[in-house]
């Protein structure tokens, strides 16, 4: 397995996140020969999250990152904990049986858990607050809502709460939205902050973090070597994880996943009493489209407001100009405020939108393509592979056996083709059909 270029880079992207990061130390680049336990391939949440499992059991744990912990998504994202999956239970009970989808629903709401355990055990600053909204922003929407309440509680889920067109106005001060629900687990923090302590955490217990050391090839056999370019790790196994920023490393899974970019911006600081009037509870939310913005205050009352979909990992000059007339949709109060932080990030989406677990031979495994709901499944993908590592394999093998499509006609159509979905439903959206 070969990586096809190299892209390095020293800093994060100029962000909200980057510019009030609690650490901002540079790990040392790998020089040289080291061996472990266990190589993994990526720090951001799936990296971090199986580093410190595997760290957690005694294992000797050696982190090999391209660029800089949280480089990717992890250290990007909109910072939402999102439960269940991009595809929901039923429709995964649906297409691949009654059996996979009680497994994959028994584990739908431990990737929070599991994060909140982190932050708690490694005293974490990251501004966690707790309760998600999700906004319906038709009749049709609500009544998904309705039935997403009833799907969720029938997997055991019980911290869901309806709120009609009147209720949800004690949570978000906006005229949009025609009811929600929310879910009390859910919840939203700074998560280059969370990254960064989870990677503080794996050191803490003797792991070892390389920053701009991307890996350029991975020598299969029983002690597998991956090569950088100036050091090699042998290790009894390797966790592939570095999400849409692999570059080639595993070209086999290329035809089977596609980066999408989304972009956020984020405001100066807002007078308390208009955080007060957008989000009375401190909340998060996002809405039900298939082109969903989302949005939330940060920890020092900014309002960060994300959305906006693009194919193929471009970076669009203008994402203040895309992101602004939703939020002004949202929030019209907001009109002569000042923007101080405006980004983009890639995520994965596969063609199912559902995650990619597998292996390589006996010991190099993979995890990817979590299709915009990756907080909480990267973190439960480390429990995971983990426990599959250490000889538990019946939950990874749950998820390695959905399907991992390709898609149609190749990656030359992999872009207008997914482009033209999302055209198609974001019309239905705006429909409301």
């Amino acid at each position: 397995m070969v990586r096809e270029q190299t892209v390095l880079a020293t800093s994060h992207p100029h962000s909200y996140y980057a510019a009030s990061a609690n650490d901002k130390r540079v790990r040392p680049t790998l020089k040289g020969h080291v061996k472990a336990d266990i190589c993994i391939v990526g720090a951001g949440f799936t990296g971090m999250s199986t580093a410190l499992h595997m760290a957690e059991n005694g294992y000797k744990v050696v982190v090999l990152e391209g660029n800089c912990i949280g480089f990717g998504a992890s250290g990007r994202n909109g910072g939402q904990i999102v439960n269940s999956y991009s595809r929901d239970i039923d429709f995964i009970e649906h297409h691949y049986g009654q059996k996979v989808g009680a497994e994959m629903g028994r584990m739908a709401f431990e990737g929070g858990r599991i994060l909140r355990r982190f932050v708690k055990d490694y005293d974490i600053q990251c501004d966690l607050k707790e309760g998600g909204i999700f906004a319906a922003c038709n009749r049709k929407q609500f009544d998904e809502l309705v039935a997403k309440k009833k799907l969720w509680e029938a997997h055991g889920h019980e911290q869901l709460e309806l709120l009609d067109e009147h209720a949800i106005q004690q949570y978000v001060g906006s005229k949009r939205y025609t009811g929600g629900l929310i879910d009390h687990s859910g919840g939203h923090f700074h998560p280059l902050n969370l990254v960064l302590g989870e990677a503080a955490a794996v050191e803490s217990l003797s792991g070892t973090i390389y920053e701009n050391s991307p890996a350029l090839r991975i020598h299969e056999g029983d002690k597998p070597i991956i090569h950088t370019e100036e050091g090699d790790v042998e290790a009894d196994y390797v966790l592939v994880a570095g999400n849409a920023y692999l570059n080639g490393l595993l070209p086999k899974l290329e035809s089977k996943a596609i980066p999408c970019g989304t972009q956020i911006i984020t405001t100066e600081p807002l007078p308390e009493s208009v955080q007060q009037r957008l989000l009375p509870k401190d909340n998060c939310v996002e809405d039900c489209n298939y082109l969903l913005d989302y949005f939330r205050l940060s920890g020092d009352g900014r309002l960060i407001y994300g959305g906006g979909v693009t194919y193929g990992a471009r970076e669009p000059e203008q994402v203040e100009a895309l992101i602004m007339p939703n939020m002004l949709k949202t929030f019209p109060e907001l009109k002569d405020i000042k923007v101080d932080f405006a980004w983009t990030g890639n995520f994965l989406l596969t063609l199912s939108r559902l995650p990619q677990f597998g292996r390589i031979g006996k010991n190099i495994y993979y995890a990817q393509g979590y299709s915009g709901h990756g907080i909480t499944c990267t973190h439960l993908a480390g429990k995971v592979i983990s426990d599959a590592i250490q000889g538990q394999a019946e939950r990874f093998d749950i998820f390695a056996s959905l399907p991992q499509h390709s898609f149609p006609g190749g990656r030359a159509m992999q872009i207008p083709l997914t482009a033209m979905g999302a055209w198609y439903y974001n019309l239905r959206d705006k429909l409301g059909i």
